[in-house]
């Protein structure tokens, strides 16, 4: 083995960090890094799978584990025999750990797993990196979450809420759009948290606006996954006035039902979720909404179900995220009355099912439109809307090129 091999599991921060350590990592030989998600235990369960496959097919290299299962349960890959060094999500983002790698026998048996309480790490990880995905960047803005939904696993993985500052961002930002990027997309755990523990508490939507205003040469910025009920004034502006800010937003909806959404100890009610959409499609009329639902949460009744089956109507949902309910160890929700895994099946079946029709009729009224794409591949690129088109005619790779769309077949675009 020559150039160390990289296993990511889980969120794009996770893929970024990945990224970074990539870095960080440069030089060191026979390595594998496995960077681990803890949002379910079947992605615990993943990530064991893919450990015992890599060490068999490289026996003689070091294998470390990291990520927020390692964070969340570093004595269970400890105890794996596969496993050369567990290192926790603040420790994999510091150039003295992969050092240490460098430098053979420096750390002994009693340093092999490396985790430290991330609940007392005050600030986001320092190492930025310049470009991640050929065309697309991805940047790191926000890590942790002050909230404690009764399901989520993840502030264990990754701390209380930390900001990058603002002028980071930006100064980050142009360098990248120097490099040429043509879209930048804004990552976080907890993303409308932001610039809650900087000074002045400044929120989301005032970066948004420092972004567009300073770096006007960016052609399109991006926001990931965003908690709707924490929206503020200064987004909703963006949303309404500025082009260059993609009309997609990914929602953290979670559920349909008030009952459901209380015993997940969210912040939002079904009529809120319903509400802010509305009002983000007459801002911006060409908006489009994902979503991530649970089905299956514990105590939940059918009627319950129906009401979150509902709300990818009621939203006007284009793009759905299923997750059936899969208890974590450590959290409230584990402990509530489960519902029986046939039905958690059958529910996540029927939500999925539902974001299918839901994508199908979002394809359908985009015939004859015409769009504005990022090509990511000579036959392939996003719209604004980061639907998926298929080209029938090369393209120039990372270019944003203007074609009108001919078809469809369900899943993406064709133009």
């Amino acid at each position: 083995m020559s150039a160390p091999i990289f296993t990511t599991l889980g969120c794009r921060l996770n893929a970024y960090e990945s990224e970074a350590m990539k870095e960080l990592s440069e030089g060191i030989d026979n390595l594998i890094v496995v960077n681990t998600c803890a949002v379910t235990a079947e992605a615990v369960r993943k990530a064991k799978q893919e450990i015992r496959k890599l060490r068999r097919a490289h026996p003689d290299a070091t294998l470390v584990v990291t990520g927020c299962a390692a964070q969340t349960e570093p004595a269970t890959f400890a105890a794996m025999p596969e496993v050369s060094r567990v290192v926790g999500n603040t420790e994999k983002m510091q150039a003295e750990t992969w050092n240490a790698l460098r430098i053979p026998n420096l750390i002994g048996e009693t340093e092999r797993v490396q985790v430290d309480d991330i609940m007392s790490v005050r600030e986001t990880a320092g190492h930025l990196i310049d470009g991640f995905g050929r065309h697309r960047a991805y940047v790191q803005v926000q890590n942790g979450c002050d909230h404690r939904c009764t399901f989520c696993i993840i502030p264990f993985g990754r701390g209380n809420s930390r900001s990058v500052p603002a002028g980071v961002v930006v100064e980050q930002i142009k360098r990248l759009v120097g490099k040429g990027f043509q879209e930048v997309v804004l990552t976080g755990v907890d993303l409308t948290s932001w610039g809650a523990d900087l000074p002045a508490t400044p929120r989301l939507g005032d970066l948004v606006m420092r972004i567009l205003r300073l770096v006007p040469d960016l052609a399109r910025l991006r926001i990931s996954s965003i908690d709707s009920i924490e929206a503020d004034e200064n987004l909703m502006q963006a949303i309404a006035t500025e082009p260059r800010l993609m009309p997609h937003l990914h929602l953290s909806l979670q559920a349909g039902d008030d009952m459901i959404l209380k015993r997940m100890k969210r912040r939002h009610l079904r009529e809120d979720a319903i509400a802010f959409c509305t009002e983000a499609r007459r801002l911006r009329p060409d908006i489009v909404f994902g979503a991530d639902i649970i089905a299956g949460f514990p105590t939940e009744t059918e009627a319950m179900f129906e009401n979150s089956l509902k709300l990818v109507d009621d939203c006007g949902l284009a793009f759905l995220h299923v997750f059936p309910y899969s208890a974590r160890q450590g959290t409230p929700a584990a402990r509530m009355p489960a519902v029986v895994g046939a039905a958690i099946k059958s529910r996540a079946a029927r939500l999925r099912a539902a974001g299918d029709t839901a994508l199908a009729r979002h394809l359908a009224a985009q015939l004859g439109k015409t769009h504005r794409i990022l090509t990511e591949s000579p036959r392939m690129g996003r719209t604004e809307q980061f639907t998926e088109v298929a080209f029938t005619a090369d393209h120039p790779e990372g270019q944003i090129v203007t074609a009108t769309i001919t078809g469809h077949d369900g899943t993406h675009l064709t133009a």
